[in-house]
C-alpha cells in the first residue's frame, strides 16, 4: 500500500546545482586569499541554507507549508522558495486520481446469504488544504471507510438485487462514501462492483432453479400452444358442419397428400367413407399408383 503523504528533502536538481556552485566560487576565494577561513565556514553555511530553501513540487503536487508549526500555504507546482529553519515543507499533496481496491468478505446480505464482495473506488483530492489540516492518513481512512460502506450496502439488500442491480448499488454506495470524505476535502468520483461471489452450492441451487423456471415456462408456452390449436380446429369444426362440401373437399385433399409419398398406406376409418363420401377414391388411389410406375423406354 502506498502512503497518502509523500516527504521529500530539500535535494532536487536545482538546490544541489546551488549548492555547488556556491561552494566552488567559496573555495576559489579562499585559494586567491580572497577571503579567510571563518568566510569561507559563513559562505558554505549561507551556501547550505540557500540551497536548502529552494524546493520543487511535481505538476500534480501541492506542497503543505507550516511556519513555526502553523500552517501558512500551499506551494506549487514547480519551483518555491521557503525561509530556512523557520519555514518546512510538511507534505506533498497528490492531487491525481487514485485507485483503491477492497474487498467485503462473508458479509451477509439483507436475505441472510454470505457473499465476497469485490470493489473499486476511484477518488481524488480536490481540496488540499482540508486533507491534510483534518485528517491524519486519509487513504487509510478512505480504505476503512470503503469496507464499511460496501459492508452496510450488502446488508441492506438481498442476495437477488446485489447480482441484478450492479449499478445501482455501487452508485449508492459512491454517495456514502462521498458523504463521508467531502468534510476531508476528498471526492469519490466512482465506485465499481468487481466480483461478488456466493457459496457454491447456493449456486447449484440457483442454477437448479433457473432451469426448473425454464422448464416450466417451455410447458406453459407447449400448453397454450395446444389451446390455440384447440380453439382453431372448433372454430373450423363449425364451419364444416355448416358446409359439408367444404368438408368433403378438406377430405379429398387430406388422402391425396398422404397418397403422394411412395410406399404409403392411408387407414380411412368408414365412418369417414360415409361423411365425407370417400368411396369415390379408388380412382384416386389407382391414379396415384399408375403415376409411382417408373415409365419403361
Amino acid at each position: 500500500m502506498t502512503t497518502n503523504v509523500m516527504t521529500k528533502g530539500w535535494f532536487n536538481p536545482i538546490s544541489v546545482s546551488v549548492l555547488l556552485v556556491l561552494v566552488i566560487v567559496s573555495v576559489v576565494l579562499y585559494v586567491l586569499q580572497i577571503v579567510n577561513v571563518q568566510l569561507l565556514v559563513l559562505f558554505i553555511l549561507f551556501s547550505g541554507l540557500l540551497a536548502s530553501a529552494i524546493r520543487i513540487a511535481d505538476q500534480w503536487e501541492r506542497a503543505v507549508v507550516l511556519r513555526m508549526g502553523k500552517y501558512n500555504g500551499l506551494k506549487g507546482p514547480g519551483p518555491f522558495m521557503i525561509i530556512p529553519i523557520i519555514d518546512t515543507v510538511s507534505t506533498y499533496i497528490d492531487q491525481r486520481v487514485r485507485v483503491t481496491a477492497f474487498k467485503a468478505e462473508q458479509t451477509l446480505t439483507k436475505d441472510t446469504v454470505p457473499v465476497n464482495v469485490d470493489a473499486v473506488v476511484y477518488w481524488t483530492v480536490w481540496d488540499v488544504e482540508k486533507a491534510a489540516l483534518e485528517v491524519q492518513e486519509y487513504q487509510k481512512a478512505i480504505e476503512h471507510i470503503t469496507q464499511t460502506g460496501l459492508r452496510d450496502t450488502i446488508g441492506k439488500h438481498e442476495l437477488a438485487a446485489l447480482l441484478q442491480e450492479r449499478d445501482k448499488i455501487a452508485e449508492d454506495l459512491q454517495q456514502v462514501l462521498d458523504r463521508n470524505t467531502n468534510p476531508w476535502g476528498i471526492t469519490c468520483q466512482t465506485v465499481g462492483i468487481k466480483d461478488i461471489a456466493i457459496p457454491q452450492a447456493l449456486a447449484d441451487a440457483m442454477s437448479k432453479e433457473a432451469q426448473a423456471e425454464r422448464e416450466r415456462r417451455a410447458r406453459v408456452i407447449l400448453g397454450t400452444a395446444e389451446t390455440e390449436i384447440a380453439e382453431k380446429f372448433e372454430q373450423a369444426s363449425k364451419k364444416y358442419t355448416d358446409n359439408p362440401v367444404a368438408l368433403h373437399l378438406r377430405g379429398m385433399n387430406m388422402l391425396f397428400e398422404g397418397l403422394k409419398e411412395k410406399g404409403s398406406m392411408v387407414i380411412v376409418p368408414s365412418s369417414a367413407l360415409d361423411t365425407m363420401n370417400l368411396g369415390a377414391m379408388g380412382g384416386l388411389v389407382s391414379l396415384a399408383r399408375s403415376n409411382e410406375t417408373p415409365t419403361k423406354g
